[in-house]
């Protein structure tokens, strides 16, 4: 499917080299900052300042969307519990920050990743993984298991 059209929020979490996959819309962004293993963007890409005021076909779509972002970490990186955070607080755009949780590390391009605020919500203030290279992997392993729609 043709991603969305990106708008400023899309951008400044790296679009187009953080997108993961794209919708009519809504785009799936590997988050820059990776707080814990896989963390996701997702946003929507009408002209909504509010989750209200997405169009009833944006609120169709996210079913499909929140399937393929789960059974895609679920394959790549076993979380133990997804978290989706709406805080729309600095970034005006409809988006939500995707954070898998896990109670114990997992490992992945031989690197070992743990989640410091496990049971606890995780603190997007913190210091996250950010190396340029890992967040490539990440990105392109999220792709490899992204479920595959149609022929």
């Amino acid at each position: 499917m043709t991603p969305a059209a990106p708008n400023a929020t899309a951008v400044k979490f790296g679009y187009p080299e953080s997108l993961v996959a794209g919708y009519r819309h809504w785009l799936v962004l590997a988050r820059p900052q990776q707080p814990t293993l896989g963390s996701l963007v997702l946003l929507c890409t009408d002209p909504a300042r509010s989750f209200s005021q997405i169009s009833p076909a944006a609120f169709a779509e996210l079913e499909q969307v929140t399937a393929d972002i789960e059974a895609a970490l679920k394959a790549a990186f076993q979380p133990d519990k997804l978290n989706y955070l709406m805080l729309m607080m600095v970034d005006p755009d409809v988006h939500f920050h995707v954070l898998p949780r896990y109670e114990q590390p997992r490992q992945f391009n031989g690197c070992d990743f743990g989640d410091s605020f496990w049971p606890k919500p995780v603190d997007l203030t913190q210091p996250a993984m950010n190396e340029p290279a890992m967040l490539v992997e990440i990105r392109e392993d999220l792709r490899r298991h992204w479920p595959r729609r149609g022929g």
